[in-house]
């Protein structure tokens, strides 16, 4: 019997990481949002989903059910939706604990600083840095009066090299690093937690109507650049990631870019010192 209890114990708290938390997730409508967003549910928490994809967000909602989630439009470009976005939900849960800024978007590749226009850079910079910017700072005014919280941002690969994305896209996403880094510091003597996740590409609706490419052809192309070989990315690592950032694993975890890709920002490709003859 006492065996049978520590079992039981165990798997709970496996199932419940989040049991009695609340999160806002920004771009949970799909991809990378959507899986986080129905992950989190799993394991037991309140998930709130902040997206201008209506449809969509209805219908995650639907699948996780209407008395464990609920959806609000919001383009994380205008601070009213945000600031709305975070009232409603301490107004319906009484609290938020977990703040996830996913929303984000690409330009078009243009790999010439000349070619590029002002107004693409300015329109990636407002969704991928000013959106997370608000939702940092909504997240901190109602975390800071209860001393609690968890604030985790979706960086990038592109976060920490250059020549693997645009000049906008990778501006942005280094730009969410330092915000990551500067946040952790002032909300530290809160209690609060802030980090962001950097993963290598991977097949989401975004990247997939970015690059033309189905499933398949995406992952085929990833893979084989990829350094870390016989796996392939998908968004359910990404979630799993989130899922320990969130939770009370990584209580003692804050300030930090974790990166989930492979190996691949590490290698120097000039470099060919560990190749192995086919067998």
């Amino acid at each position: 019997m006492a065996t049978a209890s520590i079992v039981s114990a165990v798997t709970r708290r496996q199932i419940s990481l989040l049991e009695g938390k609340v999160a806002l997730i920004t771009g949970g409508a799909s991809g990378i949002g959507e899986c986080i967003a129905k992950l989190f549910s799993k394991h037991g928490a309140k998930v709130a989903i902040a997206d201008i994809q209506d449809e969509q967000g209805h219908s995650v909602v639907n699948s996780i059910g209407p008395s464990n989630s609920t959806f609000f439009h919001c383009d994380v470009t205008n601070e009213d939706h945000i600031k709305n976005a975070v009232d409603k939900v301490v107004s319906n849960y009484g609290k938020l604990d977990i703040m996830f800024n996913n929303a984000g978007t690409f330009d078009h590749p243009k790999p010439r600083i000349i070619d590029n226009e002002k107004s693409d850079f300015e329109r990636v910079m407002s969704i991928n840095v000013t959106g997370v910017f608000l939702g940092m700072k909504h997240a901190a005014r109602v975390m800071v009066p209860t001393r609690r919280g968890t604030i985790i941002s979706t960086a990038s690969l592109s976060s920490g090299l250059g020549g693997a994305a645009t000049h906008a896209y990778t501006c942005s996403k280094h730009a969410i690093v330092g915000l990551t880094r500067n946040l952790a510091v002032e909300l530290g003597q809160f209690g609060i937690r802030v980090n962001c996740l950097s993963p290598y590409a991977l097949a989401t609706p975004l990247a997939k109507g970015f690059l033309g490419l189905d499933d398949e052809a995406l992952e085929q192309a990833m893979n084989y650049m990829a350094n870390l070989k016989g796996t392939t990315l998908k968004v359910d690592d990404v979630a799993n990631a989130a899922l320990f950032l969130a939770s009370d694993e990584a209580k003692y975890v804050s300030g930090q870019n974790l990166f989930i890709d492979g190996g691949f920002g590490i290698v120097n490709s000039a470099i060919k010192l560990f190749e192995y003859p086919e067998s």
